[in-house]
């Protein structure tokens, strides 16, 4: 698949570390399975990926944690 992002790229099977923020907290999580751009190195995580790691986010922001790093993994 071209990537949406360079339009020059094939997208390919990989992983990307993800940061967020919000309220001040910071949580980034690492080895979220992506779709990466061999020509820009853009890593795109799929829809239901996004909706797992906003989620985890929501829970960390809730238990009060200021700086959280995990290694991604979707809740069985």
């Amino acid at each position: 698949m071209k990537c949406r992002i360079c339009r020059h790229g094939e997208t390919r099977p990989g992983s990307a570390t993800v940061p967020l923020e919000r309220d001040g907290r910071k949580i980034v999580s690492r080895e979220v399975a992506a779709k990466a751009c061999e020509n820009c190195g853009e890593a795109l995580p799929d829809e239901a990926v996004i909706v797992a790691l906003l989620k985890q986010a929501e829970q960390v922001v809730a238990a009060g944690v200021e700086i959280d790093v995990r290694r991604f993994a979707v809740a069985a």
